[in-house]
């Protein structure tokens, strides 16, 4: 009798997520994924995400619409666990197509999504300005109102976009919850009250354009597989920033791992088939929180800087400077746990080229005891003191190189031991920026 788990039928779905603390390269990667599917899914986080494409050297820069734009005819869903601010929704589109892009025909905005509106903006900075002057420490938002948003949408208060079919409607629940975070922003945060009449106004005027987009996302996902259309989940952020799994409170506001790709689209997780991991051949964090194998960078010379310079470690969204550090193997090991990894594609390879000695964190000490996963409380991982295995380097380069049998036997010594340490396989391997940079072991919609 053969034990295997039967194919699915019709399309296959490959959910991509990051497993470190964001950056990871989830954009090339889903846009070299993008050839296999007819479809691509955002269902998480905002426009404080940031995924940048080079596709034939050109750089493109994406923060809400997902990277499946980048194909010509591939459609566009923005799901039900995404927030949207409108105002950023349409300058993105416009930024496209004024380079071209065929972006309203093919994009599909799910009338359940929450919105962000001003006030949102303006309480996140507020409470994080109120952070750093009160010593407590920020958190190291964006500022762009993402998690006022979800709060909102948590409290069962929020404005979605199907509000914006009703403009009765939108108004009375704009007045209301106006009115109740202008008396946060006023007598607890100091700061001016917003006005309901430019708000509502600029609301409605969007609504002319944001509303040919709407649609049921996860019946329409539904079809696409019956059809044998495949799907792809593009995740934002990272799992150790998942609100619920991540290094809290230094996370973002949403479920960023595997299983929210259900939750956030509107589809079951029987249709989840394959789930790729991404990660840095090193870690790299934005913002503040705890990151037990960060290496100074702000001196030449050091690994730290070698890492930060060469890899180009800036946030795709806030341009802040990104901490480096090696490869922490065992805050990888939790999160191939919590997303059941089918597959990793590890990238930016070459920017470990040129280092006499390549190290990877294996486990930690911490209060005099010794541990080989992260622990699950971000003030006990603030203590951690990383525990490394050291690797030699190599000599030569491996960028863009699309074969396996090309890399430096030391660079495929080094993966081989991430494989049997996190205890998931390698598939794909990425070598530069751009899509053909990329060594395929084993095809997610192939798998």
């Amino acid at each position: 009798m053969n034990a295997s788990a039967p194919r699915p039928q019709g399309g296959r779905n490959v959910v991509v997520v990051g497993t470190q603390w964001g950056d990871e390269g989830k954009g090339k990667v889903v846009d070299w994924l993008t050839d296999h599917a007819a479809g691509v899914v955002r269902f998480q986080g905002g426009h404080n995400a940031g995924h940048t494409l080079v596709i034939k050297g050109v750089k493109t820069a994406l923060q809400l619409i997902p990277s499946g734009v980048m194909r010509e005819g591939v459609a566009c869903y923005i799901g039900n666990g995404v927030v949207v601010d409108p105002t950023h929704l349409l300058g993105e589109i416009g930024r496209l197509e004024a380079a071209g892009i065929d972006v309203r025909s093919r994009l599909f905005l799910s009338e359940n999504c929450p919105l962000i509106l001003p006030f949102h903006v303006a309480l996140d900075s507020a409470r994080e300005a109120l952070r750093e002057s009160s010593g407590s420490g920020k958190i190291g938002t964006t500022g762009k109102g993402i998690g006022p948003a979800y709060e909102d949408k948590v409290a069962r208060r929020a404005l979605r976009v199907q509000d914006l079919k009703h403009p009765e409607r939108f108004a009375t629940k704009l007045r209301e919850l106006l009115a109740l975070h202008n008396h946060v922003l006023t007598g607890y945060l100091g700061r001016p009250a917003l006005d309901f009449a430019p708000i509502h106004d600029q609301a409605l005027k969007m609504a002319e354009q944001l509303l040919p987009m709407l649609a049921d996302v996860g019946v329409r996902i539904h079809a696409t597989n019956v059809a044998g259309g495949n799907v792809l989940f593009e995740g934002a952020q990272g799992t150790l920033l998942d609100i619920d799994h991540g290094t809290y409170p230094y996370v973002t506001s949403s479920n960023c791992v595997a299983g929210n790709a259900a939750a956030g689209s509107g589809v079951g997780p029987d249709k989840l088939h394959y789930i790729l991991g991404i990660t840095k051949a090193y870690t790299t964090r934005v913002g503040s929180g705890p990151f037990p194998t960060e290496l100074a960078w702000e001196q030449e010379g050091t690994v730290g800087h070698h890492l930060a310079t060469v890899g180009q470690e800036r946030g795709t969204v806030t341009g802040r400077a990104r901490r480096c550090g090696w490869l922490d193997a065992a805050a990888l090991k939790r999160s191939i746990l919590i997303n059941g990894v089918s597959g990793l594609c590890l990238t930016k390879l070459d920017v470990l080229d040129g280092l006499k000695e390549i190290k990877m964190g294996v486990g930690y000490k911490l209060d005099g005891r010794v541990i080989d996963i992260l622990p699950l409380d971000a003030d006990e991982v603030a203590r951690c003191e990383p525990i490394y295995e050291s690797f030699p380097g190599w000599d030569g380069t491996t960028f863009g190189h699309t074969q396996w049998d090309q890399l430096p036997l030391n660079a495929r010594r080094y993966l081989e031991r991430v494989q049997a340490f996190i205890g998931a396989p390698i598939d794909m391997v990425s070598t530069g920026p751009d899509r053909e940079h990329t060594i395929l072991l084993r095809h997610p919609y192939q798998a």
